[in-house]
């Protein structure tokens, strides 16, 4: 079990990178696209340098790439979730728990992770709602007419990913907490 939930993880972020570097070729693309189309409605370009200035002026912003970057982003965030759950390393601050035993940081660990299960269930669980409420009514985006639940669909089965994973995760702190130690969430042979 533990191995396929690492992997199904380490899928699911570089399934995300992946996605997250494709938008920012999009974007990159789309700005220069647009800086190039102002270029070449220039008055100097088209005084001077008309024959640039028509290539120029074909050029433009990638159409829709708000709409892909919208859609995305917010499909990233969720794959990445799962890898932050298992590997723990969401962001925490040690400040006060700094100071607490670790008995008291196992109980509290625990409790933070049962919490983020839960959210992620409900997440999950709101995302499917969202999902069919858009399949129902046929909602596309603005420009590129692609159907809005598509990007609902992708969030919803990242979403439902992170909850299996954060349930996992929550599994094995309450075992931590009954067995008074730290378990580390993979051995080395599950990691590889």
């Amino acid at each position: 079990m533990q191995r396929l939930v690492f992997r199904l993880a380490r899928a699911m972020a570089i399934l995300g990178g992946l996605v997250l570097v494709s938008l920012i070729v999009i974007t990159c693309l789309s700005v220069l696209g647009r800086m190039a189309n102002t270029l070449g409605h220039s008055d100097f370009i088209k005084d001077h340098l008309s024959f640039i200035s028509a290539g120029l002026i074909r050029l433009g912003p990638i159409k829709g790439d708000f709409e892909m970057v919208e859609a995305g982003v917010a499909f990233a965030i969720v794959a990445f979730l799962p890898w932050c759950q298992i590997t723990r390393s969401h962001a925490n601050v040690k400040l006060l728990t700094a100071s607490f035993s670790a008995g008291a940081n196992r109980f509290l660990s625990f409790a933070w992770e049962l919490i983020f299960a839960l959210v992620m269930v409900v997440i999950a669980w709101r995302l499917f709602v969202g999902t069919t409420d858009k399949f129902r009514y046929g909602e596309t985006t603005f420009l590129l007419q692609f159907p809005v639940w598509w990007g609902f669909a992708a969030c919803t089965a990242a979403a439902a990913i992170a909850a299996f994973v954060a349930l996992y995760s929550a599994w094995l702190h309450a075992r931590e907490l009954a067995a008074g130690k730290r378990i580390e969430p993979l051995d080395q042979g599950a990691r590889s």
